[in-house]
This record gives C-alpha cells, sequence and structure tokens, in this order.
C-alpha cells in the first residue's frame, strides 16, 4: 500500500490528452442489456479528485440526490454528461464538479485521463483525474446531490476495502466491486471505477 501519493509519478501513469472515443461496434459494456442498443453512446466525464489534506489526499465523492429518476440515492463522483459547449471532457467534468458541489475550476489541477468505460446504460465514461487544493469547503447542490464526502487515499489504495457484491438484471447475475466506508456504500461503476484507479496508482493488474 502506498502511503502518500506522488502526483508526479501518477500523471505519467495516465494519458495526457483525452482518449479518442472508441468505435460503436468495437465497445463492450460492463453488463451486457437485454436489447442492444439502439442509439449512439452517451459521452461522459468524471471527476477523480484527489483532495489536499494535512493528514493526506483524499478522493471526493457524492450522493446523489434520492429526487433524480435515475441512480437516485447512488454514490458517485462527480460529473454527467458532455454538453456541446465543453471544451472537453476535462471541461465537464470540472464544469459539473462545480454545479454540483461548489468546485472552483481554479483549485483543480488535472494530471491526466484514464480509458474510457462503457456501461451497460449506453454511457461512454472518461474519468479525468485532477489534483484539488480547496480554497473552500464542498457544498452540495440540493437539485442533484444529498451529501459530498472523502475517502482516504488509504483506504482507496487498499485491496483489502474492496469487496464483490452480485446484482442481477434481466436474469443474469453480474459482479461488481463494493467498498463500504463511513455508513456510504461505494458499488457499481463508481466501485469499478475506483477500483480502476486504485489498479493504476499501484501498478496492479486489474
Amino acid at each position: 500500500m502506498i502511503a502518500e501519493l506522488d502526483l508526479d509519478a501518477l500523471a505519467a501513469r495516465l494519458l495526457a490528452q483525452p482518449p479518442e472515443l472508441p468505435e460503436r461496434h468495437l465497445l463492450v459494456p460492463d453488463w451486457a442489456p437485454a436489447r442492444p442498443f439502439n442509439r449512439p453512446p452517451v459521452p461522459a466525464a468524471v471527476l477523480i479528485g484527489l483532495i489536499r489534506r494535512p493528514e493526506g489526499h483524499t478522493v471526493l465523492y457524492t450522493e446523489r440526490s434520492p429526487d433524480l429518476r435515475s441512480h437516485s440515492g447512488q454514490v458517485a463522483f462527480p460529473g454527467g454528461k458532455v454538453d456541446p459547449q465543453d471544451a472537453d471532457v476535462a471541461a465537464a467534468a470540472l464544469r459539473e464538479a462545480f454545479e454540483e458541489v461548489g468546485m472552483v475550476r481554479s483549485d483543480a489541477r488535472v494530471l491526466g485521463f484514464m480509458p474510457t468505460y462503457f456501461t451497460g446504460t449506453n454511457y461512454l465514461i472518461t474519468p479525468v483525474v485532477a489534483a484539488v487544493e480547496p480554497s473552500g469547503p464542498f457544498v452540495p447542490n440540493p437539485g442533484e446531490v444529498h451529501s459530498v464526502f472523502e475517502v482516504p487515499l488509504s483506504r482507496v489504495l487498499d485491496p483489502q476495502s474492496y469487496g464483490e457484491v452480485k446484482v442481477e438484471r434481466g436474469g443474469t447475475v453480474h459482479r461488481t466491486w463494493q467498498i463500504d466506508h463511513d455508513g456510504h456504500r461505494i458499488w457499481g461503476i463508481t466501485a469499478n471505477l475506483t477500483r480502476l484507479f486504485r489498479d493504476l496508482v499501484t501498478g496492479a493488474r486489474p
């Protein structure tokens, strides 16, 4: 387990530029829906924010509002669909972080990008990794976010933090990672992306 994060070493492991979106016929979702998609995948971005704290880095998460139509109440990284006015996926992730928790854009330094992640709900997600020196507290937008919390990086990097959970969709059982932290259950896409980030930082095989 790594006690502290070397940001330069991490940046060297990340993609320096946003990855090109794969051709549609090459995409394999994290779980296969019962019916094939009848529309192109939706480009999206999430921010894996590494928050600098006196005790060390933490990773930022949100708990989505229970009033949202999709993924209500679930834990997620700040993020969402890439809008036409966004310059790129980094701009989209930082915009969403500001809208959801009030993260000031100038507080974040983008370190790089992870490969795209294709979901069984037809979203093509690009994780954007950024070092954050917060100039103020994070404040959840009540229309989108119920709460915001941070997980110590040491816990994210510890393989013992991860368990597996089975999810049944359409009669088929799928496996996903799960992390329990301080009353929060991180699972599904967010846990899978967290595990991929952990493997990238530590050099472990996925």
